[in-house]
């Protein structure tokens, strides 16, 4: 928890240093999340960083039944699951529509995610809006690969050179390869792996195979 913890945390700081820095016409701009704008994008990011507040105040499943790794499944990407992930961030997006509103709210809503996994006990279980039971640790590994991943989306976006942490970057690895090695001979860095695992980027066919070879498949990524 304690390696999770500081990552989630490290690449929450460094987000929000970048949105402090922004102005209103920047929200406006496109990602490469269509059909969001920078602002529907923030607004998806905050409320999943947000998410284990509510979480943790609800009623404890008995045992964990999900690692981060199986929460990434087709299931989650469902043509009416996704239809409303996309509806609720433009929605979220409008509640708050300045940019120093933007930074102010994520920075309030990953503080309070923070605080609330501090105050959890070993081992609790949450139950996930889709119906996952996990471990606190499971779920908050999950939140570092949204906030990293999207923070790719959101550096292209606006013209930025990536800032994923190295801890974030080794967090989401490890969850989208679940856990295995991805094989050097590759010869990825962190953001190309990144980018490659969750469709960012297109795999050749000899990336395929040594990906194959190494048990790697490559996860369904979105939201």
């Amino acid at each position: 928890m304690a390696s999770v913890r500081a990552a989630f945390r490290d690449e929450c700081e460094r987000l929000e240093r970048v949105l402090r820095g922004l102005d209103d016409p920047a929200l406006d701009r496109p990602t490469p999340c269509p059909p969001w704008q920078v602002r529907d994008l923030l607004a998806h990011v905050r409320t999943g960083a947000g998410r284990l507040v509510a979480m943790l105040a609800g009623p404890a499943p008995p045992r964990p039944e999900v690692t981060a790794s199986d929460y990434f499944g087709a299931a989650k990407f469902a043509p009416e699951v996704d239809r409303e992930r996309i509806d609720g961030a433009r929605a979220a997006a409008r509640e708050h529509p300045g940019a120093v509103e933007v930074a102010r709210e994520f920075g309030r809503a990953w503080r309070a995610t923070d605080a609330a996994v501090a105050a959890a006990p070993p081992g609790r279980v949450v139950r996930t809006r889709h119906g996952d039971a996990m471990a606190v640790t499971e779920f908050l590994r999950t939140r570092v690969v949204e906030v990293a991943v999207h923070g790719l989306d959101l550096a292209d976006a606006l013209d930025r050179r990536p800032w994923t942490t190295p801890a974030a970057a080794a967090v989401v690895l490890d969850v989208l390869t679940a856990g295995r090695p991805v094989p050097g001979a590759l010869g990825w860095d962190a953001s190309t792996a990144l980018r490659k695992a969750t469709g960012r980027l297109p795999l050749t066919g000899a990336e395929r195979a040594a990906l194959a070879a190494a048990g790697i498949r490559r996860l369904a990524f979105g939201g």
